[in-house]
């Protein structure tokens, strides 16, 4: 059994699918901002598409300018959050009304993307994946509030990756987690208890063959 899912902490699984009523949320929310963390809510009905998905997050996490619009953009604005004005604090960004991207074609992608954000956050490292010592680590997760739709629906979408990453999933209580799995996404350098493997409810490996 892994360690509880914690929005405080930096530690996987770094992507989590929950009833908007769960009472983990206020509890880990309310945790999270007695540190001087923040939290950040987003519409799902605004992110059912790519263009509109990125145009959401640059606007209500005030993203630079120069933002690209794409999502090797969205992972780099995410984990540099600080670097380009944003404050120093540990976030979280929760997803209301998510039952709409069950449908979405680009769910696994985002997941991934998400998933390849926080954990770049939460160990600090740059584009290369070297640590940047200039720059302390934050915690950085997404929560994803569902109204009606079962956690547990989300599974396979979730677990279907993108671009070469290797995501799981695990149901536990009710709450569906993500993270990324396999020895590159390795969850060294984080808070104890982190879920790098070992996770078994489903898996989806998309490195590619030959490479």
């Amino acid at each position: 059994m892994g360690a509880t899912i914690t929005l405080t902490r930096r530690r996987s699984p770094w992507v989590v699918f929950t009833r908007h009523d769960d009472p983990w949320l206020n509890t880990e929310t309310s945790k999270l901002q007695e540190q001087g963390g923040r939290v950040i809510r987003l519409d799902g009905r605004e992110l059912r598409d790519p263009g509109a998905l990125f145009a959401t997050f640059a606007r209500e996490l005030r993203f630079p300018g120069y933002f690209g619009h794409n999502w090797d953009a969205l992972v780099d604005c995410l984990h540099d959050w600080h670097g380009h004005g944003g404050e120093t604090k540990d976030i979280a960004v929760l997803i209301d009304k998510a039952d709409c991207l069950l449908s979405a074609e680009f769910l696994g992608l985002f997941v991934s993307v998400l998933c390849q954000a926080a954990w770049k956050a939460n160990l600090q490292l740059d584009a290369d994946g070297v640590p940047d010592h200039h720059t302390p680590p934050f915690t950085l997760h997404f929560v994803f509030l569902l109204d009606s739709t079962p956690p547990a629906a989300f599974a396979t979408a979730a677990a279907n990756g993108m671009n070469g990453m290797d995501v799981g999933v695990e149901l536990e209580e009710g709450r569906l987690a993500a993270t990324l799995t396999g020895e590159d996404w390795s969850d060294v350098g984080s808070e104890p208890g982190g879920r790098g493997r070992g996770l078994t409810c489903a898996r989806a490996s998309t490195r590619p063959s030959g490479g």
